[in-house]
C-alpha cells in the first residue's frame, strides 16, 4: 500500500479505491514527482496503480516505478517542444498468467471422464451415435411430412436411371448402383446430422472405383470384354477353366466371372475407404479436409469431368474399344477412339444425338424456371422409358447391333464379405477415396446446415458417411457420398428431414423387386449420355475463371493445376498434385510476405503502409517496419533481406565501411608520421546515419520458432553495433512467451517491448530528446 499527498489530504492506492485530484504530488520514499498537468498527471498514476495492484515487492515497485517516470518525464518534455501536439501513450505492464499444469492430476481426471459410466453418459452416448432417435421423436407430421414425400419420390425417380448410368462408370452391372443408391439413403438416415444432402452415388468416385476395378480385374487374368458387357449370374460362384496368367506362371482357378470379382474388387475398396473414414471420424482427424479447399476440389471435380466425359465418349459411338487406365488415360482413350472411329455404330450415334437433344434442353428449363417449378421435370426418367420402348420394339441390338443394358435381376444377392487378400492392392486407391468422399460430404452438410440455420457435427458425418460405406460393402455396392445435383433437387423440391431419403430408398426397392428386368433393352449409349449431360455443372467452372482471377490469382492457379492434373495425369495423382501444390503456395507466400514501411496517419494513433496509402507522415529519426506473417526458419532471410532493403540500412555493410575507413585512417596516419611507427587512434569517420530506431510492427506474426527468436536477437545486436536501437511493437502473447524465453532481452530492456507502434515511436522520440539527438 502507497501513500499520495494531494493538496493535504491523505490518500491511499490500493486494489478497491483510487482518489485523484487536478493537481498532486506523487510521493514515494525517494520517488517525488510533482505535475501541473492534468492530463499527464493520469497517465503517471494509472501505471502506477497497475503496478501497485499487481502486488509487486518494494524493491520491484522502485524500479519498476522508475523506469514509468523516466519514460514519463522524457515524452513530457518531447510533448512540450512538438509542433504537432502529439499524446504520450506510457508502456503498459502486464504480468503473465502462470501456467503450471499438474500433468498427473490433469491425466487422471480426464481418464476419469472418460471411463465413467452414468445412464445420463450412455444416453447421451447413443442418441450422439445415433441421431435419428433424437428428431425423429419430434417430427412435425403436419408441416414436415409432404415436403419429405414429394422431395424423395423426386430424388428417387431422378436417382433410378442415375445409379444405372453411374454403374458403368465403376465398371459394374445396372443392380449394382441401385443396391449402392438404397443401402446409402438407408443408414444415413440412421447415423447422418445433415437434414437435407442426398448420399448415393457420385460420378467422380465412381470413376475411380473404376479405375482400381479395371487394374486388378486385368491382374487377377480375366479377359477384357472390349464392350464392357458380361451378364450377371445369380449363382455368384461358377468354376471356369484354368487361365494362363503369364509365362512360366502358374495358373489359378477363378472361382467366379468377371462381373462377380469385379464388384468385389469394387465392394472391397469400399470397405476399406469405410474403415477409413470411420478411423478419422474416431481419432478427429477431419482436420485433414482443410489441405482440400474450395478451388482445389473444384479443380479436381472438373478435371475428372473431362475424365469421365472422356470414359463415356465409346458408348455415345457404339465403339468397343477398351477401358485405359492409369497415367495419361485420356489422351490414350481420345487416340483410340479416333483410331477406331471408322467403327461406329450408326444407330447408336442417333440415339445419342436424339437424346442430347431433349436433355439439355429440359435440364436448362429445368434450371432457368427452378424457382417457379414446384418439382422439376424429370425427364431422364422420360429418356429412359422412351428409348427403352424404342429399343426393345425396334429390336436395335439383334438389327443394328446396339450395346444395350442386359438382364438387371430383381430382388437382393445374399450378402458376400470383402475380399480380404485384396486389401493391400487396393489400401492406397481407398485412401484418396474416403479423403474425396468425407471432405465433399462434410463440405455439403455444413452449407446447406448454415443456409438453413441448424448445425451439424462434423465428427459424426465421417462416421455416418463411412458406415455408409462400410455396411454396403458387404451387399454388393461402391463407394458412396453426397452429391450436390441431387441435394440441390432435394432441397429445392420440400425435404425437410431424412425421411426424404427413406422415401427415396423406397422407390428405389420399389424399381429393385418389380421395374428392373423392364430395362434389359436401354441401350448403353443412353445411359452415357446421361452421365455426360449431368457433367455441366463442373464444366461450367470454366465461365467463373474471369471472376475467380479477380477474387484470387493464387486459387485460380491452384484450380488450374489441380484440374489440368487431375485431367491428364491421373484423379487420384492429381488430387495429391493440387494438395501439394496448395501447401506450397501457402508456404511461397509466407516466404515472400509484404513487408512494408509504414507512415502516421495525421490526428491518429493509427500506422498504416506507406506504399500502400497517401499523405501518410513519418516521424524524424524513426523507420516503422511492419512483416506480414510468422517468422520462422523458411523465412528468416526474407525478413532480414527486407528489413535492410526498406530500412536502406545493413548493418554489416556499415560496420565493414566503417573499418575499412580505420584502416585507411590507420594508415594514412602512419604515413604522415615519416614512416615511424606511432600509437595511432582511428576515429570512425563516417556519414551519420539518417535515423536512429526501427520499430518493427509484429501484429501479423502470428509465431516465432527458434530460428526466428535467432534472427530478431541478431538484428537487435547487429543494429545496436551501429547505434540504431530496434524496438518491438504490437507482439501477441505468443510471441512475448518465446522472446522471453529465447532471452531476447536483458532484465533492464524488457519495458522495450511495446503494445503500439504509437506507443513505441513515443518513447523512442522521448529517448532521443533526452540524449540530445
Amino acid at each position: 500500500m502507497f501513500e499520495l499527498h494531494t493538496e493535504g489530504v491523505n490518500c491511499y492506492i490500493n486494489a478497491n479505491c483510487f482518489v485523484m485530484s487536478r493537481t498532486e504530488l506523487v510521493q514515494r520514499r525517494d520517488l517525488v514527482l510533482k505535475v501541473d498537468d492534468w492530463e499527464l498527471n493520469s497517465r503517471i498514476l494509472i501505471p502506477l496503480l497497475t503496478l501497485s495492484v499487481c502486488g509487486l515487492e518494494q524493491g520491484a515497485f522502485r524500479m519498476a516505478a522508475q523506469v514509468e517516470l523516466s519514460h514519463i518525464q522524457s515524452a513530457f518534455e518531447m510533448a512540450k517542444g512538438e509542433d504537432d501536439k502529439h499524446n504520450f501513450q506510457p508502456t503498459v505492464f502486464l504480468e503473465p498468467q502462470e501456467n503450471s499444469i499438474n500433468m498427473k492430476a490433469l491425466v487422471v481426471k480426464r481418464v476419469k471422464k472418460a471411463c465413467s459410466c452414468t445412464p445420463a453418459k450412455v444416453k447421451d452416448l447413443i442418441f450422439s451415435f445415433l441421431p435419428v432417435l433424437q428428431w425423429l421423436p419430434k417430427y412435425q407430421l403436419r408441416e414436415n411430412l409432404l415436403g419429405d414425400i414429394m422431395s424423395g419420390v423426386i430424388v428417387g425417380i431422378l436417382l433410378v436411371p442415375q445409379s444405372i448410368a453411374y454403374s458403368l462408370l465403376a465398371s459394374q452391372e445396372p443392380v449394382y448402383g441401385l443396391y449402392t443408391s438404397f443401402f446409402a439413403s438407408i443408414i444415413y438416415f440412421l447415423f447422418g446430422t445433415s437434414r437435407h444432402i442426398s448420399v448415393g452415388i457420385f460420378g467422380v468416385l465412381c470413376l475411380m472405383v473404376g479405375q482400381v476395378v479395371d487394374r486388378e480385374v486385368q491382374r487377377a487374368g480375366y479377359d477384357m470384354d472390349p464392350s464392357g458387357e458380361s451378364s450377371l449370374h445369380r449363382d455368384m460362384v461358377i468354376y471356369v477353366n484354368t487361365t494362363t496368367l503369364a509365362v512360366n506362371q502358374t495358373s489359378q482357378q477363378l472361382l467366379c466371372d468377371r462381373s462377380c470379382y469385379a464388384i468385389t474388387v469394387g465392394a472391397t475398396v469400399t470397405f476399406i475407404a469405410g474403415v477409413y473414414q470411420v478411423a478419422m471420424g474416431f481419432f478427429q482427424v477431419g482436420f485433414v479436409s482443410v489441405y482440400l479447399s474450395d478451388s482445389l476440389l473444384s479443380g479436381f471435380v472438373t478435371g475428372a469431368s473431362f475424365t469421365i466425359l472422356t470414359s463415356q465418349a465409346k458408348y455415345l459411338l457404339g465403339l468397343d474399344i477398351p477401358r485405359s487406365n492409369g497415367i495419361g488415360s485420356l489422351i490414350t482413350t481420345w487416340i483410340n477412339i479416333f483410331k477406331n472411329i471408322h467403327k461406329t455404330n450408326i444407330c447408336d450415334l442417333i440415339t445419342s444425338f436424339l437424346c442430347l437433344l431433349v436433355l439439355v434442353p429440359t435440364k436448362e428449363l429445368n434450371e432457368h424456371f427452378k424457382s417457379r417449378l414446384k418439382a422439376p421435370i424429370p425427364i431422364e426418367l422420360v429418356v429412359i422409358v422412351a428409348a427403352t420402348l424404342a429399343s426393345h420394339f425396334g429390336k436395335l441390338k439383334e438389327n443394328y447391333g446396339s450395346s444395350i443394358a442386359g438382364n438387371i435381376p430383381t430382388g437382393f444377392l445374399p450378402p458376400q464379405p470383402p475380399k480380404w487378400d485384396l486389401i493391400p492392392s487396393v489400401a492406397v486407391d481407398a485412401g484418396a477415396i474416403a479423403i474425396i468422399g468425407f471432405a465433399i460430404t462434410v463440405s455439403l452438410s455444413e452449407m446447406f446446415a448454415k443456409k438453413h440455420g441448424y448445425t451439424v457435427k462434423a465428427n459424426q458425418e465421417m462416421y455416418a458417411i463411412g458406415f455408409c460405406n462400410i455396411i454396403p460393402s458387404f451387399f454388393h455396392c461402391f463407394t458412396t457420398s453426397a452429391a450436390l445435383a441431387k441435394t440441390l433437387v432435394k432441397e429445392s423440391t420440400g425435404c425437410r428431414t431424412q425421411i426424404s431419403g427413406v422415401v427415396t430408398a423406397l422407390v428405389i426397392l420399389l424399381v429393385l423387386l418389380l421395374i428392373a428386368p423392364l430395362f434389359y433393352s436401354l441401350q448403353k449409349c443412353v445411359l452415357g449420355v446421361i452421365t455426360i449431360v449431368n457433367l455441366r455443372g463442373a464444366l461450367r467452372k470454366f465461365r467463373d475463371l474471369p471472376k475467380m482471377w479477380r477474387l484470387s490469382k493464387v486459387d485460380t492457379v491452384i484450380w488450374l493445376v489441380t484440374m489440368a492434373s487431375s485431367a491428364l495425369i491421373s484423379t487420384e495423382i492429381g488430387l495429391l498434385v493440387g494438395v501439394c501444390f496448395s501447401m506450397l503456395c501457402v508456404i511461397v507466400r509466407t516466404q515472400r510476405p509484404e513487408a512494408p514501411l509504414l507512415g502516421w496517419v495525421a490526428e491518429t494513433e493509427t500506422y498504416e503502409s506507406l506504399s500502400a496509402y497517401k499523405d501518410l507522415k513519418t516521424k524524424p529519426g524513426i523507420r516503422v517496419f511492419r512483416f506480414e506473417a510468422p517468422l520462422y526458419y523458411i523465412n528468416k532471410e526474407c525478413f532480414k533481406a527486407a528489413l535492410y532493403k526498406e530500412t536502406g540500412v545493413n548493418p554489416a555493410r556499415v560496420t565493414a565501411a566503417r573499418k575499412k575507413t580505420a584502416k585507411r585512417m590507420l594508415k594514412e596516419s602512419t604515413v604522415n608520421s615519416g614512416g615511424h611507427q606511432t600509437d595511432v587512434t582511428a576515429q570512425l569517420v563516417t556519414d551519420p546515419l539518417e535515423f536512429h530506431t526501427i520499430v518493427i510492427d509484429c501484429c501479423a506474426v502470428q509465431f516465432l520458432d527458434t530460428a526466428g527468436i535467432h534472427t530478431l536477437k541478431e538484428v537487435f545486436k547487429d543494429y545496436g553495433e551501429i547505434g540504431i536501437q530496434v524496438l518491438l511493437a504490437q507482439c501477441n502473447a505468443s510471441v512475448r512467451s518465446s522472446l522471453h524465453r529465447g532471452e531476447y532481452f536483458k532484465k533492464a530492456e524488457e519495458n522495450l517491448l511495446f503494445h503500439s507502434v504509437h506507443q513505441a515511436v513515443d518513447f523512442a522520440l522521448g529517448a532521443c530528446r533526452q540524449n540530445g539527438c
